[in-house]
């Protein structure tokens, strides 16, 4: 990247908003230093808001410094991994701040984990403490994990009073080990939170979404987090201080919701409003209610919003922040959400591995079809994901990462960390087997996962073209597309798609065919397609191509 590099002049700066940075100054500080800070700017107003209950800074900060000390009375040193397998809710918030105030190590785990998904968490993390739902804990015993203590807590411990009488709850179990949330909190008193190296020691363990291969741990550390957060801010200088309020639909163990929702919320000081289920009437009328300014979404979200009857019930267009990522949105997402709400959603990209998010679309300047430019701090370069040679402005090729908030490395993974890492110039860059191309513009645009690009007698295909243009099918709700090895011709596209209601028994095959064979080239058109009730989705809304092709070899 030395003689002729396009990307060194980050060309993207000059569409940044006015007050943004080219750079940004994070300090060298754990993670629960942005709770303690806010706690002291803004100590009466709520942190959070759970369906009639209002937490405010004061008491979140004193709570999570009370589970603090009695995760310590429990066992828990520094350096542990603590798993954190609940539902968005108050708790969460409290044993995540508490869990690092300890100087241990938050592992997330999706609370819609199979008991063997579960398994495989726990023991590839080493995690000795988990905090569990109260109605997850049957899922939590079939895994027969070997853990010192298992905390547990239930929805009710949050909710008004007369909510919590109707709440689903589970029996508290039984066991030498087996803590009620309720007691840690009240065996705790406020102390001084475990010394840590904000570089070195890891805040979080997160686990990559598994869309095309095993999840692996992501290893980010306290600065990682705290950078993150700080590029985020000085991104959105419209946000104001103590004065947003932000609603927490976003699962928080994913590190979108994680970073977008929590961390950045809690840096502003902004009340978040949570939801432990994605009952989208309740939602949306909460969020008139209580006057949300700031939503975060994945585009499978927008899509089912966009027509959704209770979605006129929000004031879109007074939205300060409304934004979309964890998957590539569709332009007739965006567009059809525009014309609904009057309000534009800012496309953004990230990973686990960039502490969620490394590009955003500007909000003075959003360009439809791309996921933006990179956040402040970072750097970003498209390479022949072959040679590693540095390609021209405008040629599709690998996407290259470097900031402080790229992660330290895969846990565990040595081979991985070999192949996803690599020096230039003097920088450590990511790469993050994602292929995109910049615009002379310096806006990015997706194309596929490197493993998601097949090649057809010699000719490029990428899959995600092909979904894009079936997904705009008029009778199409949802499509998924693989590659299928053929000694003739390499690899050739196969599609799964997943008929509207109304359109089920009346169209063909042949008439998904000749629609593609309009919009796509001859080598493009998948030989097959097959119809489908449903689709193997990720949490957060993704088709699992990686479960269509396990499905397609076990065949």
């Amino acid at each position: 990247m030395s003689e002729e590099n396009p990307y060194r002049e980050r060309p993207w700066v000059r569409h940044y908003a006015e007050g943004v940075p080219e750079k940004v100054e994070a300090p060298a500080e754990p993670v629960w230093s942005l709770l303690d800070r806010a706690a002291q700017a803004f100590p009466r107003r709520a942190a959070l808001h759970y369906y009639g209950t209002n937490l405010s800074y004061r008491e979140l900060r004193e709570q999570a410094d009370a589970f603090a000390a009695g995760l310590g009375g429990a066992g828990v040193r520094k350096g542990d991994r603590v798993a954190l397998y609940l539902v968005n809710s108050p708790q969460f918030v409290i044993a995540y701040f508490g869990i690092l105030k300890a100087g241990a190590t938050v592992v997330p785990v999706s609370p819609v984990y199979s008991s063997s998904e579960l398994a495989f968490q726990i023991k590839d993390s080493g995690a000795s403490y988990i905090v569990c739902q109260d109605l997850l804990y049957g899922n939590l015993e079939r895994a027969e994990l070997d853990l010192k203590g298992i905390i547990v807590t239930g929805a009710h411990e949050y909710l008004p009073a007369l909510k919590g009488v109707f709440a689903k709850k589970a029996p508290l179990p039984e066991g030498q080990n087996v803590h009620p949330f309720q007691k840690i909190l009240r065996a705790g008193a406020a102390g001084s939170s475990a010394d840590v190296n904000p570089e070195a020691d890891l805040a979080v363990l997160p686990y990559t979404g598994g869309t095309s291969a095993q999840p692996k741990g992501v290893r980010l550390t306290h600065a990682n987090l705290v950078s993150c957060s700080a590029q985020l801010r000085a991104f959105f200088p419209n946000l104001t201080e103590g004065a947003e309020v932000v609603a927490a639909a976003l699962p928080l163990y994913h590190i979108y919701g994680q970073v977008g929702v929590l961390l950045m919320g809690i840096t502003l000081g902004s009340t978040l409003v949570m939801f432990t289920s994605l009952d989208l009437g309740q939602i949306l009328s909460t969020m008139d209610r209580q006057g949300v300014t700031v939503f975060y979404g994945v585009p499978a979200l927008y899509e089912v919003l966009r027509s959704h009857a209770k979605t006129a019930w929000v004031n879109w267009k007074k939205m300060k922040l409304v934004v979309s990522g964890a998957d590539s949105l569709p332009e007739t997402t965006a567009s059809g959400w525009e014309e609904r709400t009057g309000k534009a959603i800012l496309e953004g990209f990230g990973m686990t591995e960039t502490s969620g998010v490394s590009h955003v679309n500007p909000a003075n300047r959003i360009k439809r079809g791309a996921f933006g430019v990179p956040l402040p701090n970072v750097d970003a370069a498209v390479v022949d994901p072959e040679s590693g040679k540095l390609l021209p402005v405008g040629e599709v090729g690998e996407l290259l990462l470097s900031g402080p908030n790229i992660t330290a490395g895969y846990w565990k993974r040595d081979e991985d960390n070999r192949r996803a890492f690599t020096q230039v110039d003097g920088k450590r860059w990511l790469r993050t087997g994602d292929l995109v191309r910049m615009d002379d513009e310096g806006y990015f645009h997706y194309y596929a996962r490197t493993k998601d690009l097949i090649k057809y007698r010699g000719f490029s295909v990428f899959l995600r073209e092909i979904e894009e243009v079936l997904t705009a099918h008029p009778m199409v709700k949802a499509a998924g597309v693989v590659g299928v090895k053929d000694p003739k011709v390499g690899e050739y596209p196969m599609a799964y798609v997943v008929l509207k209601p109304e359109a089920r028994g009346r169209v063909t095959e042949a008439d998904i065919r000749d629609y593609l064979k309009e919009k796509l080239a001859p080598y493009k058109v998948p030989k097959v397609v097959e119809f489908r009730s449903e689709l193997p989705k990720t949490d957060v809304g993704k088709v699992s191509r990686r479960d269509l092709r396990e499905e397609l070899e076990g065949l």
